[in-house]
This record gives structure tokens, sequence and C-alpha cells, in this order.
């Protein structure tokens, strides 16, 4: 007879990481890790991870580290419908986070963009003046952004079809 123990997986998840690019692969490895163990869609999973991706190196790149340490907090919560929240804090920087218009060839600049086409919402929170700053973003739990635009292709495609 053999005895299954049962492992539970947790919905919600928070992490320090070094202020830096080393920081980023640790957090994606173990948020897609704990988002696949806890039954999350995997393309939302996908979604997600980018989202961290681009919420930390933006971080890493525009913002201080959180007072007293060299790291910044990652977290990511699902809801009981599965729609996943995901925010990193750091210790703010010379300006409040927007999204930005790059040019064509810019190297840079699209990170919240990207994220605001991901997301169903997203925000910027501050603590007390010269602390920290969560940006957060809110995925829904049904699908990720490659299912979203299969939809509304069909649905693009639903109204050509009705012209002809």
């Amino acid at each position: 007879m053999a005895l299954v123990v049962a492992q539970e997986v947790p919905t919600s998840s928070t992490m320090t990481v070094p202020h830096g690019p080393a920081g980023v692969g640790v957090a994606r490895r173990r948020m897609r890790e704990e988002l696949l163990a806890s039954g999350a869609p995997e393309s939302v999973v996908d979604d997600a991870v980018l989202i961290l991706s681009e919420l930390l190196s933006n971080a890493y790149r525009h913002a201080r580290p959180l007072p007293n340490s060299q790291s910044v907090r990652a977290s990511w919560s699902r809801d009981g419908q599965g729609e996943l929240t995901i925010a990193v804090t750091d210790g703010g920087g010379p300006t409040r986070p927007l999204p930005a218009t790059p040019s064509v060839s810019a190297r840079g600049g699209r990170g919240l963009s990207i994220i605001s086409a991901l997301a169903r919402d997203w925000g910027v929170r501050s603590g007390p003046p010269c602390e920290d700053v969560t940006v957060w973003a809110v995925l829904p739990a049904a699908s990720g952004f490659s299912d979203r635009l299969a939809a509304s292709l069909a649905l693009d495609l639903a109204g050509i079809d009705e012209l002809a």
C-alpha cells in the first residue's frame, strides 16, 4: 500500500530578490514553478512571468532598492476565481512609472506598454514620500494574451463575414 501525502500549493508568494539583473531570473523561475503547480493555465503563467520580468527590470533600471537593503520585493497571489495579481515594490525613483512612446529604433521604453496589453489593470501605489513604490498588475484567470488575441481575431472575422 502506497502512502500519498498531499502537498498544498500556495496561492500567494512573496520573495525578496537582489536589486539587479540576477534577481529577475530567480523570481521568474519560482513564479513559473508555483503557478504551474497551483493549476494556473500555461498561457496565464507565460503572461505573468513576462509581467514580473518587466516590473523587476523597471525597478532595477529606474528605482532604488528598498530602504536598508539592496533588494526589491516581488509578490503574486491568485484569488478564488484564479485572477492573478503581480506586484514589485522598490525604494522609489526620481519619476513615477508611466508608459512611454519610444521610437521604433529605441532599445527600451516598452515595458509598461507590454504590461498594459497583457493585464486587465495595472497601477502604482506609493508609500510615504521618498519611500517604497509598488507597481502592480492584474491578469484575468481564464485566458492569457494569446487566447485574448485569438478571440479578438475570431470576432473581427465574424464581423467581416456579416459584411459579405
